[in-house]
């Protein structure tokens, strides 16, 4: 049930984006739910800041090519967010520091990193607070602003927190990577927070799902030459590897 209504708000996202605005009905006839039950999940959409309602609608606040919100994407490609997640944390080391981002599939690595004798930095709330019961970890938390749902921290503070520190470790996620544009992100403050996470560290690591290899974002991050590892879902990708970028498949 939980499933279907997440599927539900997903579609309904899509389509008032795509379509710029749509009517009650018209969401109706388009998911096969009640109108009662579009409603409710306009009012939802419009609590998270996708879209703005009017009487009998709804207008999407988001633009073409911009960011889901963070509560649709999490229910998304779950099983391949979990295998990258392993993989990723199999590679870190007892005892390393490690700078962790924002994002979903990040948030998943947080929860596996939480009994592990480490040093860690998550840079969004979600991941504090996942791992913020920890007795083993050392958790250091950045200031900043957090992105409403989003809970990433941006801003000077955020910035200044990546600038006095020096991981062994940045674990980063991305809205898109390709060989030819690199690492990209939606937003323009998240990808200076990326970047000074690459900066502070000695390895990074980019955990990627499938879908971001085919998508590149508006904000450019970094060239893939600054990337060490590169774990997906996906079958190995000659074009990053050709760039002397390691390919791990989970």
């Amino acid at each position: 049930m939980f499933n279907r209504a997440v599927s539900r708000l997903k579609q309904i996202t899509e389509a008032v984006r795509d379509a710029g605005s749509l009517g009650v009905a018209e969401l109706a006839s388009l998911t096969g739910a009640s109108e009662m039950t579009i409603r409710r999940d306009l009012e939802v959409l419009a609590a998270q800041g996708v879209l703005e309602r009017f009487r009998g609608g709804a207008r999407s606040l988001l633009l073409r090519g911009s960011e889901p919100p963070f509560a649709l994407r999490s229910d998304e490609n779950t099983d391949a967010k979990r295998r990258i997640a392993a993989a990723v944390a199999d590679m870190i080391t007892d005892g390393e520091s490690v700078v962790l981002d924002s994002g979903t599939t990040c948030l998943e690595v947080a929860r596996l990193l939480h009994d592990r004798r480490l040093t860690v930095m998550p840079l969004s709330l979600h991941a504090v607070n996942a791992m913020s019961s920890s007795a083993s970890l050392t958790l250091l938390v950045p200031g900043g602003r957090p992105r409403p749902g989003e809970l990433a921290l941006t801003g000077p503070l955020t910035l200044a927190s990546l600038e006095a520190l020096r991981f062994d470790t940045a674990i980063v996620g991305c809205c898109g990577l390709s060989a030819g544009h690199g690492l990209t992100a939606f937003d323009l403050e998240d990808a200076s927070v990326k970047r000074a996470a690459i900066t502070s560290a000695r390895r990074v690591i980019a955990a990627v799902d499938a879908s971001k290899l085919t998508r590149t974002a508006l904000a450019f991050v970094a060239p893939v030459s600054s990337l060490d590892a590169v774990v997906t879902d996906a079958a190995g990708d000659e074009e990053l590897e050709a760039a002397g970028v390691t390919v791990v498949t989970a």
